[in-house]
């Protein structure tokens, strides 16, 4: 096994067996996660992986909701509302730093409005154009791009999605215009890609892989720090030429603030659980993702690390 896996699941067992007497009661009914995503994309894929196991270990159902809309903003103005008593959770990821750089005050949330649980699982972003597509690298699509200023229009999920956030750094360090179209997730994308409507987006390899083994879309670049072993032969945007264009998306949870830090450490455990599951491990791999488990402090500080990170790019991000 995996040594961070293993280490996970000791780290569970542990945080399990710390957890104080008033919170052994918790939980005594359903949680519900909130998907501020539609049913089938990159967030809802990963966060089911984990929370069926999660159930296990609660000994309580764990269900899925999801709420989206407006930019991934109804799912966290929702939770944000309600009570802090560990039983509603936020499946979070990029847009939780994004969309407050981006849309600042016009949010009726904010990042302070929740703590931080866990995060479970990173995954790398495909540069993908239709299948029938003459473009073959990512030097190629900059050259059709600089030859055609906003010409070659690309689907996007709204400026807090990481693959946005790809594509206006490609457009930063490249120095090229495109045209954006948006989207309320990534299967209407690969749709309209497949028949020509787009020029190109980036797609999160868990929703993508079946359209380009299909054939009806093809992977120019990763954004990944090393190429997917799903598919090898794909470079990496550093291999491209473009090292500065590397966006990893990651998915974990979080409580609204005011949630019981023993009950925190509950869910917490929860998670460490599944991430050290040798199923959730190779469902996630499956479907392009990896296990990257940060308990509360560690994930706390990552978080921060990305804010600063992407607060580089928030100008060009902002609504149109």
């Amino acid at each position: 096994m995996n040594p961070l896996i293993r280490l996970a699941g000791i780290a569970a067992l542990a945080v399990l067996a710390a957890v104080p007497a008033f919170a052994q009661d918790y939980p005594s009914k359903p949680i519900r996660v909130v998907v501020p995503y539609p049913v089938g994309g990159a967030v809802d894929i990963m966060t089911r992986l984990v929370t069926a196991h999660m159930q296990q270990t609660l000994g309580q159902p764990v269900l899925v909701e999801n709420r989206p809309g407006a930019n991934a903003n109804l799912g966290p103005d929702h939770v944000a509302g309600t009570p802090p008593d560990g039983y509603t959770v936020l499946a979070t990821a990029t847009y939780l730093i994004a969309n407050p750089l981006v849309e600042g005050d016009k949010l009726r949330w904010q990042p302070a409005s929740f703590v931080p649980v866990a995060r479970f699982t990173t995954a790398p972003n495909l540069f993908v154009v239709p299948g029938g597509s003459p473009l073959r690298s990512i030097r190629e699509l900059v050259t059709a791009a600089k030859a055609r200023p906003r010409e070659l229009n690309y689907g996007e999920a709204g400026p807090g999605a990481p693959q946005t956030m790809a594509i206006e750094m490609l457009k930063t360090v490249a120095g090229i215009e495109m045209q954006p179209v948006t989207y309320k997730g990534s299967p209407p994308v690969i749709t309209d890609l497949a028949n020509g409507t787009l020029a190109m987006s980036v797609l999160p390899l868990s929703v993508s892989m079946g359209a380009i083994q299909g054939g009806r879309i093809k992977a120019l670049a990763s954004t990944s720090n090393q190429r997917s072993a799903l598919l090898p032969e794909v470079p990496t945007m550093a291999e491209a030429g473009f090292p500065e264009v590397t966006v990893v998306s990651w998915y974990g949870f979080h409580v609204p603030r005011g949630t019981p830090g023993a009950v925190i450490e509950r869910l917490s455990a929860a998670v460490a659980a599944a991430a050290a599951a040798e199923e959730v491990r190779n469902r996630t791999q499956g479907v392009g993702g990896e296990i990257a488990y940060l308990g509360t402090r560690e994930f706390e500080t990552f978080l921060e690390e990305d804010r600063v990170r992407w607060q580089r790019f928030t100008q060009a991000l902002r609504p149109r």
